[in-house]
């Protein structure tokens, strides 16, 4: 998903991030005043990169065998406390 890709996008309220997505890009989901819930199927987190989502409103949900990985991965742990196991 590439940068900015969907920045200032207020219709979003939720996203389903499938498992072939290996990377995040900077502000792809920023500013989206409206999206509360992140589903992130990879079981590897993907390279993520600066601003990749706003977090002050949100939880990312991931396989919960991964909760621990996205939660010290590269740019991921700016967001371990939105982040929460899921059992897709």
């Amino acid at each position: 998903i590439g940068g900015c890709a969907f920045e200032c996008c207020s219709s979003l309220t939720r996203v389903t991030i499938p498992d072939g997505v290996t990377t995040i890009g900077s502000y792809a989901f920023a500013y989206c005043s409206n999206l509360t819930s992140i589903y992130c199927k990879p079981i590897i987190p993907p390279t993520g990169y600066w601003g990749m989502f706003d977090y002050d409103f949100i939880k990312i949900y991931v396989p919960t065998e991964s909760v621990e990985a996205y939660k010290s991965a590269s740019y991921w742990v700016d967001y371990a406390s939105a982040i929460v196991g899921y059992d897709f």
